[in-house]
């Protein structure tokens, strides 16, 4: 956590924070515009922010693309935040806050096999959650988001982390209807995460949904969705013969 509090010491490097919450996915040369920074400045700035994992990376061809990763912000909140007096913290509350977020937290008599294979297969996924994702799984990844008669793909759904049976994360645009996706396009990228971790006989799964503004049209779509779509996982995971 010390690494966290260094890396957010520097006003550039909250600066180059800002700039990725308001535009995902930015190589170094659309880091380095309109800053007085120099480019090694600003290069070394993202290598702290690498190593305190507030910033995460892939490589499209030969650009490398920066993604703001809000876990480790969430860990100050749970840590500094949420265990005193929210009340007589908001202005602290105000500095950390890279987006809103939604968690949702669900546990699913299963294993972590099952539950991985649920979301990233997309024939079990299609039956589970009601949406299908398309894609090799693997880290700078592009995938295709299936739903509703929807195929959404576009070169900004990128899979961020892929740990097997225990972590995946992508950048996220829409679901939904065709309208609630037009609007949605005009919106920087927010992203999800699911975790999954063993608890007995039990799996805890955790999904995040974070980088989303207040008034996002995404925010709205997902607010009761992801509920709707982890209590049908559940079910049909607890219900239905492997």
């Amino acid at each position: 956590m010390d690494e966290i509090f260094k890396a957010l010491a520097d006003p550039s490097r909250r600066q180059l924070l800002d700039s990725l919450n308001d535009h995902d996915g930015q190589t170094l040369r659309e880091l380095c515009d309109g800053l007085t920074m120099a480019r090694q400045s600003v290069s070394k700035h993202l290598s702290v922010l690498e190593s305190a994992e507030l910033v995460t990376t892939v490589w499209r061809g030969r650009e490398k693309l920066h993604y703001l990763c809000t876990r480790p912000i969430n860990a100050i909140t749970d840590r500094w935040i949420d265990r005193y007096d929210r009340p007589q913290v908001l202005t602290l509350a105000d500095v950390t806050d890279l987006g809103e977020e939604f968690v949702y937290t669900t546990y699913i008599r299963s294993t972590p096999e099952r539950v991985w294979y649920a979301i990233t297969n997309p024939g079990y996924s299609a039956a589970y959650l009601g949406h299908a994702i398309e894609s090799d799984w693997l880290r700078g990844s592009t995938y295709i988001w299936v739903e509703n008669g929807l195929r959404i793909e576009e070169p900004e759904q990128v899979i961020l982390e892929s740990d097997p049976y225990q972590r995946l994360a992508f950048t996220f645009r829409a679901f939904g209807t065709d309208e609630t996706v037009a609007v949605a396009a005009a919106e920087r990228r927010s992203q999800v995460s699911f975790d999954i971790e063993p608890n007995e006989d039990q799996v805890k799964l955790t999904v995040t949904h974070c980088g989303l503004g207040a008034d996002s049209a995404v925010r709205q779509a997902v607010s009761d969705d992801w509920s709707l779509k982890l209590s049908n996982l559940k079910y049909g995971l607890e219900q239905r013969t492997p």
